[in-house]
């Protein structure tokens, strides 16, 4: 039998799952991919990681997953999902704290490889491994708690008996990101939600960090055997082209995938879900600008909110879906002086390797093009960094007008580019806003004497952006339970939705009524005996008596 037509074995609460397979001593990567927990060598050609800072190739060979594979890494994950689904609350939360654990048991290794894969400082990605471990706690909790299932027990208005639950929609497709090689990769917030819903996962590993997605994936199939899920819950998918995902996302046996990346990947798979007999929802995150706009009183000190306008549009290399990238100053002396500090700190500034050789040189060809717009004027260029792939920092300026003119200034410039545009009057900001696609973000700087005017531009921010911030700068995004790091389409393709806080879950859940059913039949968590503590909403229209 060929290893990749191995029945898909399911448990009970009471039985074993299954052994992960263990990388060789000393290794984290050995360019498999993993079907429920077995070593899968890809077919194809050899490629391999790549450093990102001099672009040598290093480590194992990979081979992209099958066409085989892949289904078969679908159909695993389909065997097991009722399996999965019918675990305990407890029993699930015990999973994503054991993934955590496992990943922090990976130490310094970990980070060395990512930080070679990568480009991104040790420091950084240091932070960012407390973040994936952070998320998949969160939601442990919050499957502890009970309020996943979003229980909800009704009269209606005839006097029927009308219950509610969520349930999970079944086998998730997860693509992770470049520029988060942990908190938006294999074990990162999709991943860490969707298993919190209940769904399995099938994760495709990012061609830029090949190694950290193995290494990370290992962990998770090891907690996965430590604490007995069933063997389909977790597979990881090596592929460096567009075939495996597509050929993923266009399986029948997923039922949702979320993604993180550039619009035309979005895009893409948004195609081919929709293209399917039965199209289902992909959750994309994809490009935004992430507008900036400086009121008049918000000028009173140029020189501080300059310096903290350069440090978030520079901090890591620019690589952040939430990066400025678009500043509204207005004309005149104040914006001036503004303009003025923040070139003179651009100018200073030095390249950071960037997380491929070919973003660096995506982002060069989109600098390139901006400066040759009519109008548009170069306000600084800082100095390149060290070796090929850390570009240097740019800031160009043009007026309202330029802007509006010319569609490739409305584009996202992947890196540490800034566009500034001039407006005259509250009239020109406003249409400028006005024209503005969906975003992840949008931020007002203004004064208390500011206020009449950032409450007649609140509405429209509020439209085009999933998070609206007064004053600070939107790198950085907190994972708590009120962030929304989502936002209208393009920003995303689902804009009811968030990758990141604890609104992620809703992602993978359907909701399910159940009327007067018989009491012996109901979910436990419906049943009007269901244990103290059990999360129900109240207020008009719920009977006491139910409750």
């Amino acid at each position: 039998m060929h290893p990749t037509e191995e029945p898909s074995r399911s448990v009970t609460d009471n039985s074993p799952a299954h052994k992960a397979t263990p990388a060789p001593s000393g290794q984290l990567a050995t360019g498999s991919s993993l079907l429920a927990g077995r070593e899968v060598p890809g077919a194809g050609d050899a490629w391999y990681a790549v450093a990102a800072a001099t672009g040598e190739q290093f480590g194992a060979p990979y081979r992209d997953a099958s066409a085989a594979q892949v289904a078969e890494a679908a159909r695993l994950a389909a065997a097991d999902a009722r399996a999965y689904r019918a675990l305990s609350a407890e029993r699930r939360a015990a999973f994503l704290d054991a993934c955590a654990e496992e990943i922090e048991a990976l130490g310094e290794a970990l980070l060395e490889l990512a930080a070679r894969e990568s480009g991104l400082p040790l420091a950084r990605l240091t932070g960012e491994r407390g973040r994936t471990c952070g998320q998949l706690r969160l939601f442990a909790d919050l499957v502890r708690g009970g309020s996943v299932s979003g229980a909800r027990l009704a009269s209606g208005p005839s006097g029927a008996d009308v219950r509610l639950r969520r349930i999970p929609l079944g086998p998730v497709a997860v693509f992770g990101a470049s520029n988060f090689p942990l908190a938006f990769s294999v074990a990162g917030g999709d991943t860490a939600s969707a298993l919190a819903a209940g769904c399995p996962v099938v994760a495709k590993a990012h061609p830029a960090h090949p190694g950290t997605c193995e290494a990370v994936a290992r962990a998770v199939t090891a907690a996965a055997a430590r604490t007995g899920m069933p063997a389909g819950v977790f597979s990881l998918l090596v592929g460096r082209g567009h075939e495996v995902g597509l050929a993923l996302v266009g399986d029948p046996r997923i039922a949702a995938a979320g993604f993180t990346g550039s619009r035309a990947g979005g895009l893409a798979l948004v195609a081919a879900a929709q293209a399917r007999p039965v199209p289902v929802p992909v959750h994309a995150e994809m490009s935004a600008v992430n507008p900036v706009i400086m009121l008049e009183g918000a000028l009173a000190a140029p020189e501080g909110a300059a310096a903290a306008y350069v440090a978030s549009l520079t901090n890591g290399a620019g690589q952040f879906c939430t990066n400025p990238g678009l500043l509204l100053l207005p004309a005149g002396a104040a914006g001036d002086a503004f303009l003025a500090e923040a070139a003179r700190l651009t100018g200073a500034a030095e390249g950071q390797v960037m997380l491929t050789p070919a973003v660096a040189r995506s982002y060069t060809e989109g600098v390139r093009r901006w400066t040759e717009v009519p109008g548009v004027r170069e306000a600084a260029r800082g100095t390149a960094g060290p070796g090929p792939y850390a570009p240097a920092p740019a800031l160009l300026e043009c007026d309202a007008a330029a802007y509006s003119a010319h569609e490739v200034l409305a584009g996202e410039v992947f890196g540490p580019a800034g566009l500034v545009v001039r407006w005259r009057d509250t009239a020109e900001l406003g249409g400028l806003l006005d024209q503005l696609e969906g975003q992840l973000t949008a931020t007002l700087h203004a004064a208390d004497a500011d206020r009449a005017t950032a409450l007649e531009l609140l509405p429209v921010l509020e439209e085009r952006a999933g998070r609206v911030l007064w004053g600070g700068w939107p790198t950085g995004v907190e994972v708590c339970h009120a962030m929304v790091h989502g936002g209208p389409w393009p920003a995303t393709s689902s804009p009811g939705t968030t990758s990141v806080g604890a609104l992620a879950i809703d992602r993978w859940l359907r909701p399910v009524c159940y009327q007067s059913f018989p009491e012996a039949l109901l979910p436990p968590e419906l049943r009007t005996d269901a244990s103290p503590g059990t999360p129900r909403p109240t207020g008009p229209g719920f009977t006491p008596e139910l409750r």
